[in-house]
């Protein structure tokens, strides 16, 4: 997916959707936002808080940042309600997706061609999240199929990884956005259900985040992509047993763009390589 650079008018917007996604994972948000209140105490580099219980009655309230777009219903049903009960209600990452498929609570999906879920090895032991499809995602109705998903293939081909054997691949939304905008902050909160139920169903060892805004969305960071890419990570959620190690990624369609930005991105491949044959997990022949 093409990400255009994010404009100063968009800055709100984008804490708004990191704040909502976190909120929705159970994650805590205040601390994105620009909002006076009693330091917490840091937490050291690559850690976050525990995440707090989700509160089963938490609504679509207006932020400290700003009123939040309200979803539109679905049979008179908050489309984020039902997407956390139909989430939870999935026993199996197949039945999941086909959930997923089914579901109409969003907006975006009316203008789609096709609802892009996922792609990979089921029983994978490394999960990469991206942001949302593309015009070629769309037509094909899997995640990363274009330029930047043949990209992506040849770069986890290079460490003896493949979405065929030992990688599963999904996004933060599943429908495209006009124009390949960002995600806007309903859209997000409504799919952060199904992302958190895939992660609770797959139960990776290792995450990979692809790019910036998937980036940010999950570990609850403002930092940039170039300072956080190749850091070894902890992604936390509600109802995973432990902690799960997580590794940035410069996203394939930046290394289009900027191709001489490929060092840093094989620099991060070698540390994903290594970190793979620390935890156990299984690698093929590297090209």
């Amino acid at each position: 997916m093409t990400h255009p650079q994010t404009h100063p008018e968009k800055a709100a917007l984008a804490l708004k959707a990191l704040a909502d996604f976190w909120a929705d994972m159970g994650l805590e948000e205040a601390r994105a936002l620009n909002v006076p209140r009693p330091a917490p105490q840091r937490a050291p580099a690559g850690t976050r808080p525990a995440a707090p219980a989700r509160q089963a009655e938490r609504q679509l309230a207006p932020s400290v940042a700003g009123a939040r777009p309200e979803p539109k219903r679905l049979n008179n049903q908050n489309p984020i309600a039902e997407a956390r009960r139909l989430a939870a209600a999935a026993g199996s990452l197949a039945e999941l997706r086909a959930t997923i498929q089914q579901f109409d609570g969003c907006q975006l999906k009316k203008a789609t061609k096709n609802t892009v879920v996922c792609d990979g090895a089921f029983d994978a032991d490394i999960m990469i999240v991206g942001e949302a499809p593309g015009g070629e995602e769309d037509a094909q109705g899997l995640p990363f199929v274009g330029r930047a998903g043949k990209l992506l293939d040849k770069m986890l081909a290079t460490i003896g990884l493949s979405r065929q054997e030992n990688v599963y691949i999904t996004n933060l939304i599943y429908w495209r956005p006009p124009g390949n905008r960002d995600p806007s902050p309903a859209e997000m909160q409504i799919c952060a259900p199904f992302l958190s139920r895939q992660i609770e169903l797959k139960k990776p060892k290792l995450l990979l985040t692809a790019g910036k805004f998937a980036t940010q969305a999950m570990l609850g960071t403002e930092d940039g992509i170039m300072r956080l890419r190749g850091r070894k990570m902890l992604y936390r959620q509600e109802g995973l047993s432990a902690p799960i190690k997580c590794i940035p990624m410069l996203h394939p369609a930046y290394l289009l763009r900027r191709s001489e930005d490929k060092a840093k991105a094989w620099d991060d491949l070698r540390t994903i390589a290594a970190l793979c044959d620390e935890m156990g997990i299984k690698r093929g022949t590297a090209l």
